[in-house]
């Protein structure tokens, strides 16, 4: 399909700037009973205009997105810290609180939002597994500009990510050091899986949107089902016409890869994080993938390990590979952001966090752990 190799070309065509965008998405819990559900209108009735100019969304469950605006590392940062804080005394002040997890283990999952698109996507996904994790995570989600070698980028992105998820896994259930991840495990891996095969990343990424199954077709203003076991390449058979390019992106926007390229890279592996430690994330991932000093030391840190995105969600630091890999990633990290012109607080947080959970093989689950058994 002619109409899905242009939007896939068109995916890794974007900024050669070093641009990092972030998006937070926060469990909302009630101050005095944490076990009870909270309405989005009661937690947009309690919201404030953002002094960062972050965009505010909920996910189907009721999760606050904070999104902010692309710009460089430090703007970035420095703007949504400002727009978090904001959120988090405004809500305070409403008895409420922003979750520090990336998975609700105190409340059932519970859809408040019930537009089509999220109706045919429960559907699609089932239970327990796609009900949980609309209603029941939060993530963070770091996103990054092409750089002047797309493939590159797109590679670092993908090599990292099992170190990454055992470094941030924070939500522990199950079994698991990320119970988040352990929920993606579930779901169809048509459109969970990594869609980096090796080769070019455009033709990759075109692969996978026409192999990935697809999950509904919009008929005018509305969403029509569509037959169980139709992927996208099915589409004009199923559709009776053959797809556009809105019918593509559209398609896309269902899929949920690791890393996802849409004239930028949206890295989407991490665990949400306390409102301390989400500005790690995002100086960790900017640092790995932007700094080609950086890079160089951690891809070959994390080459032994770069399939293990189970025993990263799994076992976390815990394991031995993934923490020895770790330690080299955030020394690299720490050592680049001051190029990449990371104000000292950040430095220091970042040297702190690896203090704290790399060189203890201790992910920050195991604190959530030790807080629920004490």
């Amino acid at each position: 399909m002619t109409d899905v190799q242009a939007y896939a070309r068109k995916c890794f065509r974007g900024a050669t700037t070093d641009r990092v965008g972030v998006e937070l998405e926060f469990l909302v819990f009630d101050a005095e009973v944490p076990a009870k559900h909270v309405p989005i209108a009661r937690t947009t009735a309690a919201l404030p205009s953002l002094p960062g100019g972050s965009r505010i969304t909920f996910e189907p469950g009721g999760q606050l997105e904070l999104s902010a605006p692309p710009g460089p590392l430090p703007r970035a940062v420095a703007d949504l810290v400002a727009d978090v804080d904001v959120v988090r005394r405004a809500l305070a002040g409403a008895g409420l609180t922003l979750g520090a997890a990336g998975l609700d283990r105190l409340r059932p999952p519970k859809r408040q939002l019930r537009e089509p698109r999220y109706d045919a996507m429960a559907a699609y996904l089932g239970v327990p597994y796609g009900l949980t994790m609309m209603c029941s995570t939060a993530s963070i989600q770091v996103n990054v500009d092409l750089g002047s070698d797309p493939a590159e980028r797109w590679a670092r992105a993908h090599v990292l990510g099992p170190v990454l998820v055992a470094a941030f896994a924070n939500s522990p259930a199950d079994g698991w050091m990320s119970g988040r991840q352990a929920v993606w495990f579930n779901l169809d891996p048509s459109r969970t899986a990594s869609a980096a095969a090796g080769g070019d990343p455009a033709g990759d990424w075109a692969r996978y949107l026409l192999d990935a199954g697809l999950m509904m077709i919009r008929d005018g203003d509305g969403i029509r089902a569509v037959p169980a076991g139709s992927a996208f390449r099915d589409f004009e058979a199923v559709a009776g016409r053959p797809p556009e390019e809105d019918d593509v992106a559209y398609h896309a926007t269902t899929l949920f890869p690791p890393v996802r390229p849409r004239g930028w890279l949206e890295i989407r592996y991490l665990d949400a994080q306390g409102a301390g430690d989400w500005p790690v994330c995002a100086a960790v991932v900017s640092a790995l993938l932007m700094d080609d000093r950086a890079a160089a030391v951690a891809l070959d840190a994390a080459a032994p390990v770069r399939d293990s995105w189970v025993p990263a969600a799994r076992l976390g630091l815990a394991d031995p590979a993934l923490r020895e890999a770790a330690g080299a990633c955030f020394l690299a990290a720490a050592e680049a952001l001051p190029r990449l012109g990371a104000e000292p607080w950040l430095v220091a947080r970042v040297c702190a966090f690896a203090a704290k959970h790399i060189e203890s093989g201790r992910s920050p689950a195991v604190d959530l752990m030790e807080e629920m058994y004490a």
